[in-house]
C-alpha cells in the first residue's frame, strides 16, 4: 500500500505502507486510509519526526539480524532520517503557507 502526503502549497511525498505507518505512529496519527495534519499540529509533528530520527543510530539497519547482513544490503538501507526528510520539508512549506497536510492511500 502507498500513502501520499500532500498539501495545497507543495507537491506530494509518497511512502510505502510500512514506512508511512511508522511515520504516522511517531506523529500520533492513526494509519487510516486518509487523514490530516492540521496547520496547528505541524510543528509538533515535525519535532516528533526530528526527535525520532535523532534517536535512530545513523545508517544502521534495525533488524535483529544486523550482523548477518551483507555489505551491499547495508549500502541499500534507508534510515528513518532519510525517509522523513522530504515529509518534514513538505510540512515546513505547508506551515509557511498556512495550509494543512493530508494523506491518502
Amino acid at each position: 500500500m502507498l500513502y501520499e502526503f500532500r498539501s495545497r502549497a507543495t507537491g506530494s511525498v509518497t511512502m510505502v505502507g510500512k514506512a508511512a505507518e511508522q511515520v504516522l505512529k511517531i506523529i500520533g496519527k492513526s494509519p487510516d486510509a486518509t487523514g490530516i495534519i492540521t496547520v496547528a499540529q505541524i510543528p509538533a509533528a515535525i519535532a516528533a519526526l526530528e526527535q525520532a530520527a535523532e534517536r535512530e543510530p545513523a545508517d544502521q539497519p534495525q533488524d535483529a539480524d544486523d550482523q548477518n547482513l551483507r555489505e551491499d544490503a547495508r549500502e541499500r538501507f534507508v534510515s528513518l532520517r532519510q525517509r522523513v526528510y522530504p515529509l518534514i520539508e513538505l510540512m515546513r512549506e505547508a506551515k509557511a503557507a498556512d495550509v494543512d497536510v493530508t494523506w491518502g492511500v
